[in-house]
C-alpha cells in the first residue's frame, strides 16, 4: 500500500487524523462515511470496524479503528506526533493520551449521545448529562494545569483541539453554558497556535471548518457529507 485510506466524515474524529496524516505529510486518500445515510452501520463499513464508529485508517498491517490508537500507531511509525520507545517523555505521553482517549472523550460521547447510555428515560438522559459535563469539567481544568507546564505533543493536541471544538457546537440546541474555552487559558493558547498549521488550514478547507475552528468554532459546512 503506497497511501493510507482514511475513513471519514466530516468534523467527525477522522478530522484528528485526518490532522495527524497532513502534519505528518502522509499520503493518504478519503472515503467519504456518510452519516446522513448511516453508512457508519452498512455490512462494507462494519467488516473494517465492527463497533460502527469513525474513524477507520487502512494501512499496510490493516484496518485500525479507535482514534487514540491510530494516533499512537502513526507516531509510532512515522515520529514528529510523540516521543519514540525509551524517551524520558514517552510516559507521559501515553498517559495523557489514554486518559483523553479512554475517559474525556467517552465522557462528552456520552453528553451528545444519553440515550445510548441511559435509556430512552429524558430524565435519565439529563441526570447522565449533566454528570458528564461537571466530571468534563474537572478533566478539562486537569488538562490545563498540565498544559500550563509545556505544550503537549502534536497527537494530543489535534486530539484536545477536536473535542475543545465539540464542547462548544454539541449537541445542538441544548444548553451549552457548563463550558467556556475562556476559562482554559492554556487549551485556549494551544488552539490558537494550532490554527496557524497548514494541517489545520488543510483541514479547515476539506471539512469546511471555519477560519478560527478550535479556538472560537463555527458548524462545518462541509463540500461533502454530514458531520451529524
Amino acid at each position: 500500500m503506497n497511501s493510507y485510506i482514511l475513513h471519514y466524515a466530516p468534523d467527525n474524529a477522522s478530522l484528528i487524523i485526518r490532522l495527524a496524516l497532513d502534519a505528518l505529510g502522509q499520503p493518504y486518500r478519503t472515503v467519504l462515511v456518510d452519516r446522513a445515510t448511516c453508512a457508519q452501520t452498512s455490512p462494507a463499513y462494519l467488516s473494517l470496524n465492527p463497533h460502527g464508529l469513525i474513524p477507520v485508517l487502512e494501512c499496510q498491517d490493516g484496518a485500525i479503528f479507535e482514534t487514540g490508537a491510530i494516533l499512537l500507531w502513526l507516531s509510532d511509525r512515522h515520529g514528529e506526533l510523540g516521543p519514540k520507545i525509551h524517551t524520558p517523555r514517552r510516559a507521559d505521553f501515553l498517559k495523557w493520551l489514554f486518559f483523553i482517549s479512554n475517559t474525556v472523550h467517552p465522557a462528552l460521547r456520552m453528553t451528545f449521545y444519553p440515550e445510548k447510555y441511559a435509556g430512552p428515560d429524558s430524565a435519565h438522559q439529563a441526570a447522565l448529562r449533566t454528570t458528564m459535563q461537571a466530571a468534563l469539567t474537572r478533566h478539562l481544568k486537569s488538562l490545563d494545569a498540565r498544559a500550563a507546564q509545556g505544550p503537549f505533543e502534536l497527537a494530543i493536541q489535534f486530539y484536545l483541539a477536536a473535542l475543545l471544538r465539540w464542547c462548544v457546537l454539541y449537541p445542538v440546541q441544548k444548553d451549552r453554558n457548563w463550558f467556556n474555552l475562556d476559562e482554559l487559558p492554556h487549551l485556549k493558547a494551544m488552539c490558537l497556535s494550532l490554527e496557524t498549521l497548514p494541517s489545520v488550514a488543510a483541514a479547515q478547507k476539506a471539512e469546511g471548518l471555519g477560519p478560527t475552528p478550535f479556538s472560537a468554532p463555527q458548524y462545518a459546512t462541509p463540500p461533502q457529507g454530514s458531520a451529524t
